[in-house]
């Protein structure tokens, strides 16, 4: 177990090393976010919709994103698809992270639609609107208030799962830990200070988060 000094003087020596992959990950993970919510979100209106087909669809693809590995995922994008579409990278990976998380995302509105009391579609419904007015004027602003304590942790299980893009050799940041252990043979110092890496953005992303749920409870006071 490496020493409290020798841990800082390396954490120290290798800051501006892991710069560029701190804003790597930061960047994966706001874009595979960004790119699960939307859907998220729309596979979780597609469950709850009356289209033929629908529901099935949704069903479908949450069981067969959820019933396999993230990792097996992001191996399919990058490497089976590669002779179609060369996606790099950084859009594998993204894509996958968004396509994974997408899943969890939709259950997450999907829960979150269906907890509004049915009557407020009735009342806009006899208030003139259609159903896709209600939905989107009464519905939603109430649905996600409630989905932001269960996003914001899904937010951050794809802030830690966006490691695995290590295994498609992308320089982020528990790619160049494990490049700097290799070459050191010192594995456990620059794995844990990669550890204080991904706590520092945890911290981050929690603290927007909870600013984002006590602006939500004054919007609602």
């Amino acid at each position: 177990m490496p020493g409290i000094a020798h841990l800082i003087q390396e954490f120290i020596r290798t800051l501006p090393f892991f710069m560029k992959p701190l804003l790597l990950t930061f960047e994966l993970t706001i874009a595979s976010v960004i790119v699960g919510t939307v859907i998220g979100l729309l596979v979780a209106l597609l469950k709850v919709s009356r289209i033929p087909g629908g529901q099935l669809l949704a069903n479908i693809y949450i069981t067969l994103i959820r019933g396999t590995p993230l990792i097996v995922q992001i191996f399919v994008l990058y490497f089976g698809f590669y002779k179609v579409i060369d996606l790099g990278q950084f859009w594998s990976a993204t894509l996958a992270l968004a396509i994974h998380s997408g899943a969890y995302i939709a259950e997450i509105f999907r829960g979150a639609i269906q907890s509004i009391d049915k009557g407020q579609m009735e009342a806009g419904l006899s208030l003139g609107m259609s159903s896709a007015q209600t939905m989107r004027r009464i519905i939603m602003p109430q649905a996600l208030k409630r989905s932001i304590p269960p996003l914001g942790n899904q937010f951050i299980l794809s802030l830690k799962e966006s490691s695995l893009a290590a295994f498609i050799a992308m320089d982020e940041l528990f790619s160049l830990a494990r490049r700097l252990s290799a070459e050191t043979f010192d594995e456990m110092t620059y794995f844990l200070i990669v550890a204080f890496y991904y706590l520092l953005i945890v911290m981050v992303f929690t603290y927007f988060v909870n600013r984002m749920e006590q602006h939500m409870a004054k919007g609602d006071s």
